[in-house]
């Protein structure tokens, strides 16, 4: 049985089909016109893929045990109605239904204080400049060295508040932009991998913290705050329907 399910904009699912697998996550998110193609995502991946969140902004209740399963996977295939090309935040909204529709999903944002960092320009002035106008939007986030001894991100074109999102994809907390630089920049960072870093009181030579790097690198700061956040609350969701 194939579903239609309606999306934003106007847009709906003309067929989707979610098949359950096991195995190792490997998170393809592919799109090609008005296909879309997820492969092996867990029920946490697609929730937080649908809303476009990071772990810190989704808090469950009685649902966690399904949610945080690393072993059940999902394979999602699905066409949107019309001719179109559909943006990644589109087919996010018709992935909302989706789950709302096959897996009984029901939640609602509320806030929460929590531990942030705030995002804000160095007593020296930032270390980087503007993109050229013909810059390649396209970043890399990723490791080098034999041993992926360093991370690395290299963004030829973004704003303060995607550098933001970028940096609390790596801290685990959410980053605010608080630079009060619109413009779009070209960035490059290294530091050392999270799972690298000693866990002892002294710092170790030669390793280089997120933290350190941002500001000897870029002229920024991460400083410390605790702010409200809106976070997603899971309120209910089971298996997903069969297709």
């Amino acid at each position: 049985m194939l579903a239609t399910l309606c999306g934003a904009f106007g847009q709906t699912f003309e067929v989707a089909s979610i098949k359950v697998g096991q195995g190792a996550p490997q998170w393809k998110f592919a799109i090609s016109g008005t296909r879309l193609t997820i492969e092996s995502y867990t029920l946490f991946g697609l929730l937080k893929e649908a809303y476009n969140l990071q772990n810190y902004q989704v808090q469950l209740t009685g649902a966690s045990p399904l949610l945080l399963s690393q072993e059940i996977l999902y394979d999602v295939n699905a066409k949107a109605e019309g001719e179109g090309n559909p943006t990644r935040d589109e087919f996010r909204q018709m992935l909302q239904s989706l789950l709302t529709e096959r897996f009984r999903l029901k939640v609602h944002r509320e806030p929460k204080e929590m531990s942030v960092y705030v995002l804000v320009v160095g007593k020296g002035g930032p270390k980087f400049h503007e993109s050229a106008p013909d810059a390649n939007p396209v970043g890399h986030i990723g490791f080098t060295g034999a041993n992926n001894e360093y991370a690395l991100t290299e963004l030829p074109k973004t704003t303060m508040k995607s550098l933001a999102a970028t940096l609390g994809t790596v801290e685990g907390r959410p980053v605010l932009d608080e630079t009060g630089l619109a413009g779009n920049y070209e960035i490059k960072l290294y530091n050392t991998p999270e799972w690298k870093m000693s866990r002892g009181p002294e710092p170790v030579s030669g390793e280089l913290s997120i933290l350190t790097a941002v500001q000897d690198q870029l002229g920024l700061r991460l400083a410390p705050q605790k702010r409200m956040i809106d976070v997603l609350v899971v309120d209910h969701v089971e298996k997903p329907s069969e297709n």
